[in-house]
C-alpha cells in the first residue's frame, strides 16, 4: 500500500523526475556561446553535445523499463540519479569538449530512468480515468521545465558562467535523490516481476516491438512532439542568430510553450471523465493544425517578428498536451503485461527520433524561420497520418470476428 504522504507527493515527485530530461537539454543552451569560445568549437560541435545526449538517452531507455520489470521501480531510479549527479559534476569540471561529450553520454544514459519508471508507476497504481488524470497532472508540472530551465541557465550564465549551470544540475539531482529515497513507493510486487535473462528479454522485446498498434502510437507521438521540439533544439540559432535576442531571452521561446502545455494538461485532466480518448486526440490535433497554419504565415510574411510566434508555441503545445495522455496510455494498453518495457520503448522511439532531429533535421531546416516552420509542419503531418492509420488499424482489429 502507498502511504498518504507518498500519494500526495507522487505527482510532484514523478514530474520532477521527468523534468530532469528537458532540464538537461535546455538549461545550458544560454551557455553555448561561451562554451564555443572556451573550447574553440563551432555550432556543429556544440549541437553534438545534444545529439550524444539523445542517443544515449534513447539507448538506455530500452533498458530502464526492462530492468524495472525485473528488479522493481525504485532501484532503477536511485541508480539513475546517482550516475546523473556524477556526470553533471564531470561536465562542471571538464577541461575540453571531449570530456563534455563523455559526460553528456552518461547524462543521457541515466536521465531517462525517472520518466520511464514514472509512466510504469502510474499504470501500476492507477487505472482508467484516474491514471489519465494523474498523468495529465504530471505533464502539467513537467511542462514547467522548458520555461524554468533556460531562465535559470541564462541567469547562471550571466552571473557565474557556464560551469555553474552543471553545478546546479548536480545539486538538484542530489536533492531529488533524497526525496526518492524517502517518498517514492515500490509499486511492483515481487510476485509480478519478470526474470531478468537475455532470452526472456529478447522474447519480450519481440512481442512488444511487433505489436503494430503500440509501435504506431509511439511513432505518432514522436512525430507530434518533434513538431514542437524542433524549435527547442534550434533555440540558440532561432533566437540569437535569426531573431537577434540574447542569452537571457530564451523565455520568449520556452515561456508560451510552457503555458500551453500546462493549460492543455489541466484541460486533459479535467475532461478525462467526459471526453473519450478519440475526442481528446481529435481536438488536440485540430488545435495543433491551426497553430501550424499560423506559424507558416508568420514565418513567410514576418519572420523576424518574434512576438508573433508566441500564439503558435502556446497553441501547439496546448493541443499536444490534450492529445498526449491518451496517446501514451493507449500505447501502454497495447502491452498490459509489459508496461515497464512498453514505457521504455515509447521513450526510445521518441528520444531516438529527437536525436535524429537534433543531428540532421533541425540543422537542415534552421537556415531561415520559414524553413523551420515548414519542418515543424511536415513533422505534424507525419504524426497525423500515423494517428489516423493507427485508429483505423484498431477499429479494423476490433471489428474482426473471432
Amino acid at each position: 500500500m502507498i502511504s498518504a504522504a507518498s500519494a500526495r507527493l507522487l505527482p510532484y515527485l514523478l514530474a520532477a523526475l521527468a523534468m530532469l530530461g528537458p532540464f538537461s537539454i535546455n538549461i545550458y543552451m544560454p551557455s553555448f556561446a561561451e562554451m564555443k569560445s572556451v573550447f574553440g568549437v563551432g555550432d556543429v560541435e556544440m549541437q553534438l553535445t545534444l545529439s550524444l545526449y539523445f542517443a544515449a538517452f534513447a539507448f538506455m531507455s530500452l533498458w530502464h523499463g526492462a530492468i524495472a520489470d525485473s528488479f522493481g521501480r525504485r532501484p532503477v531510479v536511485i541508480v539513475g540519479l546517482l550516475v546523473y549527479a556524477l556526470a553533471a559534476l564531470g561536465c562542471a569540471i571538464a577541461m575540453n569538449i571531449e570530456q563534455i561529450y563523455v559526460c553528456r553520454l552518461l547524462q543521457g544514459a541515466s536521465a531517462g530512468a525517472g520518466i520511464v519508471v514514472g509512466r510504469a508507476v502510474i499504470r501500476d497504481l492507477y487505472k482508467g480515468v484516474e491514471a489519465q488524470r494523474l498523468y495529465a497532472l504530471v505533464i502539467m508540472l513537467f511542462a514547467l521545465a522548458p520555461a524554468i530551465g533556460p531562465v535559470v541557465g541564462g541567469y547562471l550564465q550571466v552571473h557565474l558562467g557556464w560551469r555553474a549551470t552543471f553545478g546546479f544540475l548536480t545539486l538538484l539531482t542530489l536533492v531529488m535523490l533524497g526525496l526518492v529515497l524517502r517518498y517514492l513507493p515500490e509499486s511492483l510486487p515481487r510476485e509480478q516481476r519478470h526474470p531478468f535473462s537475455g532470452v526472456a528479454l529478447l522474447t519480450a522485446y519481440r512481442e512488444v516491438i511487433t505489436n503494430k498498434a503500440f509501435v504506431m502510437w509511439a511513432t505518432s507521438f514522436a512525430f507530434m512532439f518533434a513538431g514542437y521540439f524542433i524549435y527547442m533544439l534550434s533555440g540558440p540559432v532561432f533566437l540569437i542568430r535569426h531573431l537577434h535576442l540574447t542569452e537571457t531571452d530564451f523565455i520568449w521561446l520556452f515561456g508560451p510553450a510552457t503555458v500551453g502545455m500546462m493549460f492543455g494538461s489541466h484541460l486533459s485532466g479535467r475532461l478525462a471523465a467526459s471526453w473519450s480518448a478519440r475526442r481528446s486526440i481529435t481536438v488536440g490535433f485540430v488545435v495543433m493544425l491551426i497553430a501550424t497554419g499560423w506559424n507558416l504565415v508568420i514565418g513567410y510574411w514576418h519572420p523576424l517578428a518574434y512576438g508573433w510566434y508566441l500564439p503558435y508555441l502556446l497553441l501547439y503545445t496546448l493541443g499536444m498536451a490534450l492529445a498526449q495522455p491518451a496517446i501514451v496510455l493507449l500505447g501502454l494498453d497495447c502491452v498490459p503485461d509489459r508496461r515497464g518495457m512498453g514505457a521504455s520503448l515509447q521513450l526510445f522511439i521518441q528520444t531516438g527520433f529527437n536525436s535524429l532531429v537534433s543531428a540532421v533535421i533541425a540543422p537542415f531546416f534552421w537556415e531561415t524561420p520559414f524553413m523551420l516552420a515548414i519542418g515543424a509542419a511536415l513533422l505534424l503531418g507525419l504524426a497525423l497520418i500515423g494517428v489516423v492509420w493507427t485508429s483505423w488499424l484498431s477499429t479494423r482489429y476490433l471489428s474482426t470476428p473471432g
